[in-house]
């Protein structure tokens, strides 16, 4: 429930869907479950930095078209917007990968509530963007790739952490994330056997 003050029109709200869920790295006074229409998570854009290298590229979210997103909206005070919104281009913009666009989020908690959140929607023209890919190539890219912010693997156990904190599941992610707990195990028994 949100107890915080009322919303002024020039706050800044900030849908999340990734790891701003779990590490927002920014000033809020809410944090309230969300709703995005139109658009949809998914495991689509090539990490160069964050998650992986050019040379070995990992595996991030993106919001891609069509479908619903549940994720996270944050509402930042009106003096912190401009520090929230450089903040948000140099973490999540270092190769332009995300067109940045306000789009209106379903506030969960308060029925018929929304209202505009800055949202980073995936940008199909660009080179780092992998489209659908299916398991067995998800799991290629994101099982031992690591980049700037770690292991692409930490990412994608966190983040589905954080979705079942919010109390639903990602049928995709849950999947790619029960594949990556069979592997950990399964290398950590074989590198216990004699």
């Amino acid at each position: 429930m949100d107890v915080s003050p009322p919303a002024r029109p020039e706050d800044l709200w900030v849908f999340a869907y990734g790891s701003l869920m779990w590490r927002p790295g920014f000033r809020f006074l809410a944090r309230v479950s969300a709703r995005l229409y139109g658009a949809h998570r998914a495991l689509c854009v090539l990490s160069h930095v964050h998650r992986g290298t050019p040379e070995r590229p990992g595996l991030v979210l993106g919001l891609d078209r069509g479908g619903t997103c549940r994720g996270i909206a944050y509402r930042t005070a009106t003096k912190d917007r401009a520090a929230t919104i450089a903040y948000l281009r140099e973490r999540e913009q270092v190769t332009a990968v995300y067109r940045e666009t306000m789009r209106p989020v379903l506030l969960d908690g308060d029925p018929g509530r929304r209202v505009q959140a800055l949202c980073f929607v995936v940008d199909r023209s660009h080179p780092q963007y992998a489209g659908e890919l299916d398991l067995a190539a998800q799991l290629h890219y994101v099982r031992q790739r690591h980049g700037r912010s770690g292991p692409n693997r930490e990412y994608v156990l966190a983040t589905v952490k954080a979705i079942e904190a919010l109390g639903f599941r990602d049928r995709d992610l849950h999947l790619l994330a029960e594949r990556l707990h069979g592997l950990h195990e399964a290398h950590g028994a074989g590198a216990a056997t004699p």
